[in-house]
């Protein structure tokens, strides 16, 4: 790796694998504090209040192309795991944003779950094809299912046990939100692995626990951004260090033009990793999305991808690109890929194809509470 993720290189921000030994009967008792479900309903009703925008108001956005950019990463990433005929779990699918990216890669089920009942809803009607943003695509290919809840807090495993197991599973730009405390991310890592077959994949984007302490430390004071982004930490942090014992809670105001405007959680890499690998995900790479647009667009599909998606114009006529500000904001960020250990059967047909409906109604949404 170019950049260290390391146990090392974060040395200030957590403590080594062997402090987080738990007990696997215990996993079923997670305990929550009011506090983390205050905050977990503030960010679900952030997203939910987000209307959906026509073309025009989108393609006005301050940040579109790093919008198109964050949609060619989730692209690449379902390209190089999605494979034909895939059992999807979407782990905290918003508003059904990436269900073409789905669609164009041939899986074969999809269940999507997020905390958000707006944000649900705004996924059932795009499923649906009900939008008016949505015309160009009436119907897609595969069999979906659709649940209200908190990943990071209900069991899924029972909810989804005659779903189980998915090929792969997806968090796009949300994991985060599980560092709040210790229990929500141990739920959020044990719904995916229970959820997974062996050799399963476990895909995603997050921000970049190293990159945003390294700029809060050269920041002048707690708060520190450029024209379409600010991060402010509490005074709490006023020293700017962080207690190894404690890598979790480490809350920041984050707010993104036209996003992102909620409280969101430091997750430093090397504890995700160890934590993940005691739930049988081990991790296949971590790359910052600088690096990942490095090394991706030396691939010329890939490059042709990001014409046809707009990101840095399409080469011709459109010479709009990325301005500096959304390249910076993009830098805040990284992609990984888990996968679940063991051996994978393939030979089992995949039969979901009766679970899901082609047309969800607003009857056929799950809602979970959460304990």
């Amino acid at each position: 790796m170019k950049r260290g993720y390391s146990e090392s290189s974060s040395t200030s921000l957590g403590p080594p694998q062997s402090r987080f030994k738990h007990n696997p009967e215990g996993d079923a008792q997670f305990l929550e504090d009011e506090s983390t479900k205050i905050f977990a309903r503030k960010v679900a009703d952030h997203y939910s209040a987000r209307t959906n925008q026509t073309l025009e108001e989108r393609e006005n956005s301050p940040i579109i192309h790093l919008k198109k950019l964050n949609n060619w990463i989730k692209s690449v990433l379902i390209q190089l795991y999605a494979r034909r005929g895939d059992a999807v779990l979407d782990l905290a699918c918003g508003k059904g944003g990436d269900l073409i990216k789905w669609d164009k890669a041939k899986i074969g089920y999809y269940v999507g779950v997020d905390i958000a009942e707006g944000s649900i809803e705004d996924c059932r009607t795009r499923y649906n094809g009900d939008a008016d943003h949505h015309q160009r695509r009436k119907r897609f290919t595969f069999p979906a299912r659709l649940i209200c809840g908190d990943c990071y807090e209900a069991r899924l495993d029972e909810v989804l046990a005659d779903d189980a197991p998915f090929d792969i599973c997806s968090c796009q730009f949300a994991m985060h939100y599980s560092w709040s405390t210790e229990a929500r991310a141990r739920r959020a890592l044990a719904n995916v692995s229970a959820l997974l077959r062996p050799g399963g994949t476990f895909i995603g984007t997050m921000p970049d626990a190293n990159v945003i302490v390294r700029k809060l430390r050269e920041a002048g004071g707690l708060v520190f951004g450029n024209s379409v982004y600010w991060i402010r930490f509490d005074e709490e942090f006023l020293e700017k260090k962080f207690k190894s014992s404690s890598p979790f809670g480490i809350k920041y105001k984050f707010h993104l033009e036209d996003a992102v405007d909620c409280p969101e959680w430091i997750v430093p890499f090397h504890v995700f990793k160890s934590l993940a690998e005691e739930y049988d995900l081990e991790l296949v790479f971590v790359k910052n999305s600088h690096e990942f647009v490095h090394e991706y667009m030396k691939k010329p599909e890939y490059v042709e991808l990001m014409r046809r998606l707009g990101a840095l114009g399409d080469g011709n006529q459109d010479q709009s690109t990325l301005s500096p500000d959304e390249w910076e904001v993009a830098y805040l960020y990284l992609a990984f890929v888990l996968r679940k250990r063991g051996q994978p059967d393939r030979t089992q047909a995949n039969a979901k194809r009766d679970k899901g409906q082609m047309h969800i109604s607003k009857e056929d949404i799950t809602y979970v509470n959460s304990s």
